[in-house]
């Protein structure tokens, strides 16, 4: 039978005041990671941001942390070739994978860090839900469906957050939600509903912050 996809609710009251104080504490980064043995103890909830090159991740980050910098953004399509990892309090971590795509690295390197990513998915316990960002000016690529591909056999629950909403018309955002919607149908992992955000307008920050701090 197949999925049923909608856009994720506005967060309830209770939710949206737990987002809100999670984030207000501290936000701090603890470590770039370019091996398993090196990751920090996985001792609280985790989730994971997942994006293509210039998807806007470091933007997303940089919004739900409300720090200008927190998440460094770059022009150079994927340079962030470690696992960041982000505190938050002592409650939660936000990690912050390695850009995918067209990366202009030697291959050498970018085959370790998708060994890594392999590794990493597939090995933490407290990883409750990786958040692929999807680009609404675009809609799913083919290099989307290679990492939910790895998310299905990782059986890492994942939620589609799609990125610069507010740089569409609604004709565009309509038709790439439609999209998107339909390409997710082939994904066992996928979570059914779909959060739209904008980092410069403020759109969809509260609920994915509601989301982060619900997670058990």
């Amino acid at each position: 039978m197949a999925m049923t996809f909608t856009l994720a609710p506005e967060a309830a009251d209770d939710a949206r005041e737990a987002g809100r104080l999670l984030f207000a504490g501290p936000v701090d980064f603890v470590k770039g990671v370019t091996a398993m043995a090196a990751l920090p103890p996985a001792d609280r909830v985790e989730v994971c941001f997942a994006g293509r090159s210039n998807v806007g991740k470091s933007s997303l980050i940089n919004a739900l942390t409300n720090r200008k910098n927190l998440a460094r953004a770059s022009n150079t399509p994927g340079r962030t070739q470690e696992i960041n990892f982000f505190a938050l309090g002592e409650a939660r971590y936000i990690v912050d994978l390695p850009g995918y795509g067209f990366a202009e690295a030697p291959v050498a390197i970018v085959a370790k860090w998708q060994a890594l990513l392999k590794q990493y998915l597939q090995g933490r316990q407290t990883l409750r839900r990786a958040f692929v960002l999807i680009d609404m000016r675009h809609g799913v690529k083919s290099v989307d469906q290679e990492i939910m591909d790895l998310l299905d056999k990782s059986a890492v629950t994942f939620q589609v957050v799609m990125t610069k909403a507010d740089k569409v018309n609604l004709a565009t955002r309509e038709a790439n939600i439609a999209q998107t919607m339909e390409a997710l149908q082939k994904h066992p992992a996928a979570y059914p509903e779909i959060v739209v955000t904008s980092s410069e307008k403020g759109e969809g920050i509260e609920t994915l912050r509601a989301l982060i701090a619900t997670l058990e």
